[in-house]
């Protein structure tokens, strides 16, 4: 996995991962109180697509919400795939 920088920018509630300094790829949320993350959104620039980078967002999106101590609601179908297919984050999933 290429080590990428993802961002979480609060302001347009979206995580951003970056690729030579412009968003590759991007999640958008909303927030479910102050430690459920609902991702809504997912999606890679057409340039782009095909080189795993929505797999890298997810893993490290993942990663921080853990991090944080969030949960996540996988409202978007990538998401839910990505976690089915990772059970490692399963444990994240809000009910």
């Amino acid at each position: 996995m290429t080590d990428h920088l993802v961002h979480d920018n609060v302001a347009a509630h979206r995580f951003e991962l970056a690729v030579d300094g412009e968003v590759g790829a991007l999640a958008s949320y909303r927030m479910r109180g102050e430690d459920v993350v609902v991702v809504l959104h997912t999606e890679t620039h057409p340039d782009l697509r095909g080189q795993g980078l929505a797999g890298e967002l997810a893993h490290k999106t993942l990663d921080r919400l853990r991090d944080r101590g969030q949960r996540i609601v996988p409202a978007c179908p990538f998401f839910a795939r990505y976690i089915g297919d990772h059970p490692e984050y399963a444990d994240l999933v809000a009910h």
